[in-house]
């Protein structure tokens, strides 16, 4: 019978600390099964059984969650990084068809990747996904390292993406813990403080370990049946892929049932051994992060116009949304800046008047920006001392990645070039019927 390596320390029940957690808190009551953070192998063991049968049955369809191939679920991990799962779906299924395989994604430009990734923000995210595969094609020749420490060495690859990675697509038993999983393990052994210091950070890490590892031990000790190329969910029955499916269940189970407010307890398959809904803490737990104040800031965009083509300008290196493009804009100070003033010191030149286009909010962070947007009108013969940058065309820049809030800008131009288009084709339909 195959058997896994030694498990990270997963500790027998002492009688001496039934009921209790390591702070010698009492958490269980009598004729009530929940866990104190001690747990053994055993409970542990049941409640991964309990995960993997009911994520077969409840697992959404997700279309990463298809296929075993390293790099497209490294490309959807890196995707769902602060980025809800719906707003990934679909630029997921675009990148995989526009880039299929690493080597694909290494032999890319970097405008093409900014292009697909336009409008997911925290551009760092694919700058560094794109030096990756230029590494791994380097180093490996296009083969994704299945081993743990080469994957965590990888730019833009941290803990917990590198966990995922390798228990998702090589099912091993490394483990995961994200917003969703920290909530979840939180709640069940009712785990006290700030998630992110560092011993219930520590705590939590070794809780996911035990589990990923117990699945392991599950897998070994059950008959195997016929090989399968991917497991599919439903054959929870013999625990296949067991690493693989308890990461996933871990972080489905905190994404669709045990959420932040209002989480489905009655659905939840753990719910019977809860420390936190035992004591009527489930929404204390975890220990809720401080809001930091919001800032307010407020910028002025300049559009300027030259024979249909329009003045962008791409953002350098370094700065936040770098290589990224826009329009000549500026940050409007405190004290509320002479608009013409702001204009000129942008542009270059002294507009002859400016016209409200829009305004746009969004956030960066902490951030809450408004956008006002301007089109500037300059005089042909001063519009060579305009700041340096590139003229072109509104289809010429719907084929670059422009930051989130200029990219809507662009929107507008085109919709009202759009529209400018037709009411000039109903007049020249209109003379021609009059003729």
């Amino acid at each position: 019978m195959r058997r896994t390596s030694k498990a990270p320390s997963i500790r027998e029940p002492r009688t001496a600390n039934r009921g209790l957690d390591r702070d010698g808190q009492r958490v269980q009551s009598p004729g009530f099964r929940v866990l104190g953070s001690d747990a053994s192998a055993k409970q542990i063991t049941a409640l991964v059984v309990r995960l993997l049968d009911w994520f077969a049955r409840h697992a959404r369809d997700l279309p990463w969650r298809r296929t075993r191939d390293p790099y497209a679920i490294w490309v959807s991990e890196i995707m769902l990084q602060q980025t809800q799962v719906k707003t990934v779906v679909p630029y997921w299924e675009r990148w995989m068809r526009a880039l299929p395989t690493l080597r694909a994604l290494a032999q890319a430009t970097p405008a093409t990747v900014h292009k697909l990734w336009e409008g997911l923000g925290y551009y760092v995210r694919v700058r560094n996904l794109h030096r990756a595969a230029q590494q791994i094609l380097a180093r490996n020749g296009g083969q994704f390292p299945q081993n743990y420490e080469e994957v965590l060495a990888l730019p833009g690859i941290g803990r917990y993406t590198a966990g995922a990675i390798c228990s998702i697509a090589f099912n091993q038993p490394t483990p995961v813990l994200d917003g969703n999983v920290v909530r979840v393990l939180a709640r069940l052994f009712g785990i006290e403080g700030d998630p992110r210091g560092r011993k219930a950070n520590a705590r939590l890490w070794h809780l996911a370990a035990q589990f990923v590892w117990c699945a392991a031990q599950l897998e070994a000790d059950t008959p195997r049946p016929t090989p399968r190329a991917t497991p599919p969910l439903s054959d929870a029955t013999h625990h296949s892929a067991a690493c693989s499916h308890l990461n996933q269940s871990l972080m489905e189970l905190g994404a669709v049932v045990c959420t932040p407010h209002k989480p489905q307890c009655a659905a939840c398959p753990l719910a019977g051994d809860c420390v936190a809904l035992h004591n009527g803490r489930v929404e204390e737990l975890p220990a809720p992060q401080p809001r930091r104040a919001a800032i307010a800031r407020r910028y002025a965009a300049f559009i300027v116009e030259r024979g249909g083509r329009f003045l962008v300008r791409q953002r350098p290196a370094g700065v936040v949304n770098a290589h990224l493009w826009e329009f000549p804009n500026a940050e409007a100070g405190k004290g509320g800046n002479d608009l013409a003033t702001l204009a000129e010191r942008t542009l270059g030149t002294k507009p002859t008047g400016l016209r409200e286009l829009c305004s746009i909010r969004h956030s960066i962070t902490r951030h809450r920006i408004k956008l006002d947007v301007y089109v500037a009108l300059v005089e042909m013969n001063l519009r060579r001392r305009l700041v340096s940058g590139r003229w072109m065309t509104l289809a010429e820049a719907e084929r670059l990645a422009f930051t989130s809030a200029h990219g809507k800008i662009r929107q507008r131009l085109m919709a009202q070039a759009g529209a400018a288009r037709t009411r000039s084709r109903r007049r020249g339909l209109a003379r021609t019927l009059d003729a």
